[in-house]
C-alpha cells in the first residue's frame, strides 16, 4: 500500500510531488538540493550543497527509522560535471567508501532553484 512520507526537517515540495513515497517494502525518495528546511536560499558552493542535500535525504529517512545505510540507490544530477570531484568527496564522507550504495552521476542542463546539485534515493524498509 503506497504511504506518503514527509518530514518537517527537509525542505517542502516546490512542486506537486511528495518527499518520499513507501510502497512494496522500499522508500522512494525524491531529489533533493542543498536548501536547509527552513531557509528559501541555497547553501554556498557545490560541497555545502551536497553536505545539505544529503543531510535533507537523511531527514526523509528517519520519518521511517532509516539511516543512509538502508539506501541502496542513488542518483546525482550535477549542474557542471567539473564539480565531480567536490560532491564526490562529501558523498564519500557521509555515505562511507565500503558501504557505499548504487549510483549514477549525470550532468543536466539546469536544477531547481538553479541549485548545483540533486540526489534522490531508493532505500529498504524491510531487512
Amino acid at each position: 500500500m503506497k504511504e506518503i512520507v514527509k518530514s518537517s526537517r527537509a525542505p517542502p515540495p516546490i512542486g506537486p510531488y511528495s518527499q518520499a513515497v513507501a510502497d512494496t517494502g522500499l522508500l522512494f525518495m525524491s531529489g533533493q538540493v542543498g536548501r536547509k528546511h527552513d531557509v528559501a536560499t541555497l547553501e554556498e558552493g557545490v560541497t555545502a550543497q551536497t553536505r545539505q542535500a544529503i543531510r535533507n535525504l537523511q531527514a526523509v529517512l528517519a520519518e521511517r527509522d532509516l539511516s543512509l545505510a538502508d539506501v541502496v540507490k542513488t542518483t546525482v544530477f550535477l549542474a557542471d560535471m567539473e564539480d565531480f570531484g567536490a560532491m564526490n568527496g562529501v558523498y564519500m564522507e557521509m555515505f562511507g567508501e565500503d558501504a557505499a550504495p548504487a549510483r549514477s552521476t549525470v550532468e543536466v542542463s539546469r536544477l531547481p532553484l538553479d541549485a548545483l546539485v540533486e540526489i534522490d534515493a531508493i532505500a529498504v524498509l524491510l531487512q
